[in-house]
Protein backbone atom coordinates (compact mmCIF):
# COMPACT_ATOMS: atom_id res chain seq x y z
CA UNK A 1 0.00 0.00 0.00
CA UNK A 2 2.49 2.30 0.83
CA UNK A 3 5.94 3.03 -1.29
CA UNK A 4 8.63 5.73 -1.38
CA UNK A 5 10.82 6.50 -4.14
CA UNK A 6 13.90 8.22 -4.38
CA UNK A 7 15.79 9.34 -7.31
CA UNK A 8 18.96 11.70 -7.55
CA UNK A 9 21.55 9.64 -6.73
CA UNK A 10 24.68 9.96 -8.79
CA UNK A 11 28.75 9.97 -8.70
CA UNK A 12 30.66 13.18 -8.60
CA UNK A 13 33.71 15.22 -7.07
CA UNK A 14 33.90 16.51 -3.65
CA UNK A 15 32.51 19.50 -3.05
CA UNK A 16 29.54 19.56 -5.44
CA UNK A 17 26.14 19.20 -5.04
CA UNK A 18 23.13 17.05 -5.16
CA UNK A 19 19.24 17.38 -4.52
CA UNK A 20 17.60 13.81 -3.53
CA UNK A 21 13.69 13.63 -3.96
CA UNK A 22 11.85 11.12 -2.71
CA UNK A 23 7.86 10.79 -3.06
CA UNK A 24 5.27 8.84 -0.87
CA UNK A 25 2.16 7.21 -2.26
CA UNK A 26 -0.54 5.47 -0.19
CA UNK A 27 -1.03 7.90 1.93
CA UNK A 28 0.48 6.24 5.27
CA UNK A 29 -0.95 8.89 7.81
CA UNK A 30 -3.24 11.83 7.62
CA UNK A 31 -0.02 13.67 8.82
CA UNK A 32 3.18 12.56 8.85
CA UNK A 33 7.01 13.12 9.26
CA UNK A 34 9.58 12.55 6.83
CA UNK A 35 13.48 11.48 7.23
CA UNK A 36 16.07 10.77 5.55
CA UNK A 37 19.19 8.16 6.46
CA UNK A 38 22.38 6.90 4.95
CA UNK A 39 24.36 3.52 5.16
CA UNK A 40 28.01 3.18 3.95
CA UNK A 41 29.21 -0.81 3.51
CA UNK A 42 29.88 -2.29 7.07
CA UNK A 43 28.38 0.24 8.80
CA UNK A 44 24.82 0.48 10.55
CA UNK A 45 22.04 2.75 9.07
CA UNK A 46 22.60 6.72 10.50
CA UNK A 47 20.21 9.36 10.65
CA UNK A 48 21.26 12.46 8.22
CA UNK A 49 17.84 14.87 8.69
CA UNK A 50 14.07 15.04 9.60
CA UNK A 51 11.24 17.17 9.07
CA UNK A 52 7.60 17.55 10.88
CA UNK A 53 4.26 17.38 8.55
CA UNK A 54 4.32 21.46 8.44
CA UNK A 55 8.07 21.53 7.91
CA UNK A 56 8.38 24.20 10.30
CA UNK A 57 10.54 21.77 12.76
CA UNK A 58 13.94 20.22 11.29
CA UNK A 59 16.88 18.29 12.25
CA UNK A 60 19.93 17.32 11.19
CA UNK A 61 23.08 15.16 12.42
CA UNK A 62 26.12 16.86 13.57
CA UNK A 63 27.95 15.86 10.51
CA UNK A 64 25.59 17.60 7.90
CA UNK A 65 24.76 20.81 9.75
CA UNK A 66 25.34 23.71 7.25
CA UNK A 67 25.50 21.11 4.34
CA UNK A 68 22.61 19.48 4.01
CA UNK A 69 18.94 21.19 4.23
CA UNK A 70 15.72 18.94 4.13
CA UNK A 71 12.33 20.06 2.97
CA UNK A 72 9.16 19.27 1.71
CA UNK A 73 5.92 19.46 -1.02
CA UNK A 74 3.50 17.90 0.73
CA UNK A 75 0.79 18.99 -2.34
CA UNK A 76 3.35 16.69 -4.29
CA UNK A 77 3.78 14.01 -0.93
CA UNK A 78 7.67 14.75 -1.41
CA UNK A 79 10.16 15.37 0.34
CA UNK A 80 14.07 16.96 -0.76
CA UNK A 81 17.32 16.77 0.33
CA UNK A 82 19.65 19.47 -0.82
CA UNK A 83 23.29 18.44 -0.46
CA UNK A 84 26.32 20.91 -0.54
CA UNK A 85 29.60 21.02 0.16
CA UNK A 86 30.07 17.06 -0.44
CA UNK A 87 32.70 14.86 0.94
CA UNK A 88 33.88 11.44 0.67
CA UNK A 89 32.61 10.04 3.87
CA UNK A 90 29.49 11.20 2.86
CA UNK A 91 29.15 8.37 0.13
CA UNK A 92 26.51 5.89 1.31
CA UNK A 93 23.25 4.36 -0.24
CA UNK A 94 20.43 7.13 0.98
CA UNK A 95 16.87 6.06 2.65
CA UNK A 96 14.04 8.01 2.77
CA UNK A 97 11.10 7.27 5.49
CA UNK A 98 7.89 8.25 6.68
CA UNK A 99 6.61 8.09 10.26
CA UNK A 100 4.41 9.57 12.79
CA UNK A 101 7.27 12.18 14.04
CA UNK A 102 10.56 13.35 12.79
CA UNK A 103 12.60 11.32 15.21
CA UNK A 104 16.22 10.95 14.90
CA UNK A 105 16.19 6.65 15.35
CA UNK A 106 15.54 3.92 12.51
CA UNK A 107 13.18 2.56 14.88
CA UNK A 108 10.76 5.47 14.83
CA UNK A 109 9.67 5.04 11.18
CA UNK A 110 7.15 2.44 9.73
CA UNK A 111 8.13 2.74 5.77
CA UNK A 112 11.07 3.07 3.56
CA UNK A 113 12.35 3.75 0.26
CA UNK A 114 14.78 1.39 -1.77
CA UNK A 115 17.56 3.62 -1.44
CA UNK A 116 19.37 5.95 -4.11
CA UNK A 117 23.41 5.51 -4.13
CA UNK A 118 25.69 8.69 -3.50
CA UNK A 119 29.24 8.60 -4.54
CA UNK A 120 31.66 11.56 -3.76
CA UNK A 121 34.98 10.80 -5.18
CA UNK A 122 38.14 12.84 -3.48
Amino acid sequence: QVQLVESGGGLLQAGGSLRLSCTASGRPFQNYAMGWFRQAPGKEREFVAAISWSGRSTYYADSVKGRFTISRDNAKNTVYLQMNSLKPEDTAVYYCAVGRAPRTVVSSYDYWGQGTQVTVSS
